[in-house]
């Protein structure tokens, strides 16, 4: 049990929730501040301040979340993505431009990203429609082109941001939840190989020249050190001159000398494994296990088809977010812009993962409910 035994003392709502989760949270929400911190060279501005204020807000909006009934979250899946697809036609109408890419909406106290908060709605809107589609049609091609709908409208309109990582983030979410559901497995097969077919075609005909300059240097980064590829060579530079142990907090070189690019957001990572090593990568990758591994007995304890898909597919985003961003940083896969939860430096990614876990905490809370009934 990962909840505190209600007492007379601790109010039941409070006493219900998954303490030891949310304790794991905040050690990778923290650790995450304490990088920041090191990647200003030991300030708190201009991020670690604006972040842990960020942090805890919507650590409290998440337990918040957990007080929705699950229902509620499944009448809502529709409309939300409704919501959400028509901010990001609005951002193509009328979105902020930073670092040559249209992707947010400026409402004055905060800059949203609404392709970020498309990554949870996807699994909603998606684990909605396979529950409520009658059993025998989830074989049929009834049960196929309305998923990939689904999946292709918000995808389309990230891609002409343009914004390739977060694009294939929400493709990734949603055919996660539609393998869950059950289609046929020779699907995904036979979409598996016309990727492969057509991906030499997407690179060359589709793709930005820089998005398809990353490609390229993925395969081979040392032939334009100092261009294209410098991003994954220096990230390389930081983390295997870490060790095992690190170099000590504040004692990296390549971020405090801005060797490093963008060590504050999406190599965060190669920032924090400069100084701590390969026990600190080891502490990140077994939290965000455990943080993974609770989510999906989430699932399998939940009682309904929309609760089960829920929560494997935002269990599956969170592992998503990790595990692209740290392949990416590993120069393990192209650098395609997904930040790693909770570490890296951004608002709405704080609140996207905020918003899963919040869910999460709903559909076991509602599993625990029945249980007890």
């Amino acid at each position: 049990m990962s909840s505190v035994r209600p007492s007379g003392i601790v109010p039941q709502p409070l006493a219900q929730l998954p303490w030891r989760i949310i304790a794991l949270v905040i050690a990778i929400g923290s650790f995450g501040l304490v990088v920041l911190y090191s990647a200003a060279s030991g300030h708190v501005q201009p991020w670690a301040m604006n972040q842990g204020i960020r942090f805890f807000v919507f650590l409290g909006m998440a337990i918040a979340l957990s007080r929705i009934p699950e229902r509620f979250w499944a009448a809502g899946a529709f409309p939300a993505y409704g919501v959400i697809v028509l901010m990001l036609v609005g951002v193509e109408a009328l979105g902020a431009v930073a670092g040559g890419s249209q992707r947010w909406l400026d409402l004055g106290f905060i800059r949203l990203q609404p392709s970020e908060l498309m990554k949870p709605v996807i699994v909603l809107a998606l684990a909605r429609f396979y529950e409520i589609l009658p059993a025998g049609e989830i074989r049929k091609f009834g049960a196929l082109w309305p998923g990939c709908m689904l999946i292709g409208v918000p995808a389309a309109l990230v891609m002409l941001q343009p914004d390739l990582g977060t694009a294939l983030m929400i493709a990734g979410c949603g055919v996660m939840v539609m393998f869950l559901a059950g289609l046929p497995l020779r699907l995904f097969i036979g979409g598996a190989l016309a990727l492969a077919v057509t991906a030499p075609l997407a690179v060359n005909f589709v793709l930005h020249d820089y998005q398809r300059n990353r490609v390229l240097i993925f395969m081979d980064p040392e032939s334009d050190p100092l261009g294209t590829g410098y991003h994954i060579s220096q990230s390389k530079i930081a983390i295997g001159s870490g060790g095992v142990f690190g170099k000590g907090f504040l004692q990296g070189t390549q971020s405090h000398l801005d060797y490093l690019p963008e060590g504050h957001t999406d190599f965060a990572l190669a920032t924090m494994m400069e100084e701590w090593g390969l026990m600190g990568g080891l502490f990140l990758i077994g939290a965000f296990a455990c943080l993974i591994g609770w989510g999906i007995s989430v699932s399998m304890r939940a009682k309904s088809q929309f609760g089960r898909l829920t929560a494997a597919g935002l269990s599956g985003t969170i592992f998503l977010y990790a595990s692209i961003n740290m392949a990416m940083v590993m120069g393990l896969a192209p650098v395609v812009g997904v930040p790693l939860p909770l570490i890296s430096f951004g608002g709405t990614a704080v609140m996207t993962i905020m918003i899963c876990f919040g869910i999460l905490m709903a559909i076991d809370r509602e599993s625990r409910r029945v249980q007890r009934w």
